[in-house]
């Protein structure tokens, strides 16, 4: 694979991984803080999480890895666009928080899985020569 004038496949895919897990964290942070699983009697996570010591219990850490993960995949995909001749450290920056995102909802499964591509085609790129 090299570059040759269009954005490689690796950063496209990072780029929506990493917003796919971003998203997700985002998302069951949002419905673990806001109560929206706590209504009707059943009372949600909030009520089963509430006495583990941790303001919003296991999956709330859950919810902040996966956000984590998203942001530095994003951030792996930005930097090798711009510093491609460094490919090798950030492929393996994003398969590294791609992997690690399963903890938090994956993305939705596909964003990890998504990341876990970009990651790998990052690491097989060959930058093209500067004239």
């Amino acid at each position: 694979m090299s570059w040759e004038g269009r954005p490689p496949i690796a950063i496209v895919l990072s780029l929506i991984g990493g917003s796919l897990m971003l998203l997700s964290g985002a998302m069951m942070f949002m419905m673990l803080m806001y109560g929206w699983m706590g209504f009707g009697m059943m009372g949600g996570y909030m009520g089963m999480m509430e006495n583990v010591g941790v303001p919003f219990g296991f999956m709330g850490g859950l919810s902040l890895v996966g956000m984590a993960s998203g942001i530095l995949v994003i951030i792996g995909a930005v930097m090798l666009s711009f510093r491609p001749a460094e490919h090798e450290a950030w492929g393996i920056v994003i398969l590294t928080f791609s992997v690690i995102s399963f903890l938090g909802m994956g993305g939705f499964l596909i964003g990890a899985i998504l990341g876990i591509i970009g990651g790998a085609f990052a690491l097989s790129l060959k930058p093209a020569a500067k004239a």
